[in-house]
């Protein structure tokens, strides 16, 4: 499974986000790394580098492959709606981001191992494919050979956040995926009008 595996914290750093969770390093540098550090003189940049950043950012974030990107938003395009909405809308729509917004895992690395490790089931079956798509009505649940995971249980405890678009009841480990989210409901800071406006170049 093909997935990023460089250093985070540059990552992080590079966008000045918390892109791959709570990052130590990005709060004690909030800045682009380089060997110069904060005081470095950096040049204007172009309005093609700042939608690309603002592309490679939504990447990161979501865990995505650039191929698989790219067709996400010629899947976007070709939907009704607004074509950035409908873009986030599809990221959201992953079995591993909704792994993730349940609480099942505390970042979608490890929601994306927990999807490819055979611990979840979707309507009842066990789907290892982390870019599956969700459907509205899907029932999303951990395999219950799985229930008993350490790392589970302690994500779900740990978990004070709920999402309008997905319920999950704690106690049956199992969620429902109840509609496309909105976008003032989708808490990342993307601005995916520029990534329509990088693609349409």
């Amino acid at each position: 499974m093909a997935r990023y595996r460089g250093p985070k914290s540059k990552i992080a750093r590079k966008f000045k986000e918390p892109i791959f969770g709570t990052d130590k390093v990005l709060e004690r540098r909030n800045f682009p790394p380089g060997q110069h550090g904060p005081n470095k003189r950096r040049p204007k940049q172009s309005e093609y580098a700042i939608q690309l950043a603002e592309k490679q950012k939504a990447k990161y974030t979501y865990g995505i492959l650039e191929k698989q990107f790219s067709n996400l938003f010629k899947k976007a395009s070709a939907k009704t709606g607004i074509t950035g909405e409908v873009l986030l809308q599809l990221c959201e729509s992953r079995l591993d981001n909704t792994v993730y917004r349940m609480g099942i895992s505390t970042t979608r690395d490890g929601a994306r191992q927990f999807v490819s490790h055979r611990h979840i089931t979707v309507n009842g079956k066990i789907v290892n494919i982390p870019s599956y798509q969700m459907k509205i009505g899907d029932i999303v649940a951990v395999r219950e050979k799985s229930k008993s995971l350490t790392v589970i249980i302690d994500s779900v405890n740990s978990n004070g956040k709920s999402y309008p678009w997905i319920e999950f009841d704690k106690a049956s480990l199992e969620g429902k995926f109840m509609s496309s989210p909105q976008r003032e409901d989708i808490p990342e800071n993307i601005k995916e009008q520029l990534i329509v406006e990088l693609y349409s170049k």
